[in-house]
């Protein structure tokens, strides 16, 4: 009765849903999910913004959802927040540079806000042109990187995903998957890299806390033993 009155502090520190996992491939798992979800929930948000404020265009038939999104979007979304979660602190370790930065839940959510924000000021607010958007997101972007990360990985990180997602997105516009209505960046806008930018510093900071929870529960445990 002490041992099992002595575990049960601990658990709850580690938090409710994953104190009883100690193995790394189901924390890893529970983590690719849990991300996976999250990535899902922000595209169909974020792209029924940019749908009504027809930023993007999909041809009629293949819009097959009841938030007018293209079906193949949120799982695409899903599978990319998941990649960029858990890259983000698999990073960290391997360069022995454990992100301390604002370690926090309270953190994580206003960098999902300000990330909402940016997303929705590219699709709201009116500019003369697309290059003064652009420069705004742009400087909001990495204002989002200095406030809520400012490791040089997340950085690294962050420009390869936007331009990664950036390449794909041109090659799907090129072959008629959808389209963006007055496009300044040869097939898409100027303004999407500071989106993606945004995007994978943000989806890096909720896996970083995430995998923080699996920190606990290893140290926990060899503490016990």
């Amino acid at each position: 009765m002490a041992e099992g009155d002595t575990e049960s502090p601990g658990s709850k520190k580690c938090g409710p849903y994953i104190s009883s996992v100690t193995s790394r491939s189901v924390n890893l798992m529970i983590r690719g999910v849990v991300l996976f979800f999250i990535g899902v929930f922000l595209a169909l948000v974020l792209n029924l913004l940019q749908i009504q404020r027809n930023v993007t265009l999909f041809p009629p038939d293949v819009i097959a959802s009841i938030f007018s999104s293209a079906w193949w979007v949120p799982p695409c979304c899903g599978t990319a927040s998941a990649v960029i979660g858990l890259l983000y602190p698999c990073i960290d370790r391997h360069l022995g540079e454990p992100h301390k930065f604002k370690r926090e839940w309270s953190s994580v959510m206003r960098c999902v806000a300000v990330f909402v924000g940016i997303n929705h000021a590219s699709a709201k607010v009116d500019f003369d042109n697309n290059i003064q958007l652009s420069l705004t997101l742009a400087a909001l972007s990495i204002g989002l990187w200095w406030t809520f990360d400012r490791s040089r990985s997340g950085f690294g990180l962050g420009v390869g995903i936007a331009f990664l997602a950036t390449l794909v997105t041109q090659l799907l516009v090129y072959n008629g998957v959808y389209q963006y209505t007055s496009p300044d960046f040869l097939y898409v806008r100027s303004w999407l890299p500071c989106i993606f930018f945004a995007g994978g510093i943000t989806m890096g900071n909720i896996g970083r806390q995430l995998a923080m929870y699996e920190c606990k529960v290893i140290a926990e445990k060899s503490h016990q033993e």
